[in-house]
């Protein structure tokens, strides 16, 4: 009669009548194994999120905004040469060290990446993001166009590279001017700069226009990228 019971095993109740923990072992009875409490898909490895842009798109707004809310990301303290600003702390927005140190850093092959930026050295610390990597934290690095492009030969499809974008070449260029910190002679390098700088958009794999007054709904799209890249079947496998 189509009885596919094994022989031997513990007769399927009426589910009207018998409660779950028998119904339980009846069907594991007759399946021939115990159901497992195991999860069914494993925990999404963590990432090495990778944003970046031209100078006055937002980065560090947006980055700000990211550490308010979200406690399972780690964002990496860059080292660098140049002089500390009014504000800013040592270890927390950036490891501020000589030029010696820092080329004595390079030598010990202690960088993930480096570069000499507007005249300063930056380089990103290895071992802060094995070390955090390990904890289960998702990685956010924070970077110039040139930096991206040498993470991208070094991580290649492995970490996650989102584009920050203003919303027309005329707000970017007002908000540098608003910012008040560059000379009229900075101001032009950083302009003629951000304009090569939108080309490289195709190398990234997302981009996420700032637009003024709207920081709150580009914070929103970067967490939906990294929630998105962690219920991908295909996970990226990220080792430093």
């Amino acid at each position: 009669m189509g009885d596919a019971r094994r022989s031997g095993s513990v007769p399927i109740p009426h589910i009207e009548k018998a409660d779950r923990s028998e119904l339980l072992r009846a069907l594991e009875s007759s399946l021939g194994s115990a159901f497992s409490s195991e999860p069914l898909w494993p925990s999404p490895s963590p990432l090495i999120i990778v944003i970046s842009g031209p100078s006055g798109v937002g980065k560090d707004a947006v980055i700000k905004k990211l550490k308010d809310s979200n406690e399972n990301l780690h964002f990496v303290v860059t080292a660098t040469t140049r002089a500390m600003r009014p504000g800013e702390a040592h270890g927390k927005d950036y490891y501020f060290v000589s030029k010696d140190e820092f080329l004595t850093m390079v030598e010990r092959n202690e960088l993930l990446e480096y570069a000499l930026v507007y005249g300063d050295y930056k380089g990103i610390p290895k071992q802060q993001i094995r070390d955090e990597l390990g904890k289960g934290y998702d990685i956010v690095l924070r970077v110039d166009i040139q930096g991206a492009h040498t993470l991208r030969k070094i991580l290649g499809n492995s970490a996650v590279f989102i584009f920050l974008m203003a919303e027309s070449e005329a707000k970017l260029v007002e908000r540098l001017i608003d910012r008040k910190t560059e000379t009229k002679e900075s101001l032009l390098v950083r302009v003629a700069t951000a304009r090569e700088e939108v080309k490289h958009v195709k190398n990234f794999d997302y981009v996420v226009v700032n637009a003024e007054g709207r920081l709150d709904n580009a914070v929103k799209l970067v967490e939906s990228i990294i929630d998105a890249e962690k219920a991908k079947v295909q996970q990226k496998s990220s080792v430093i």
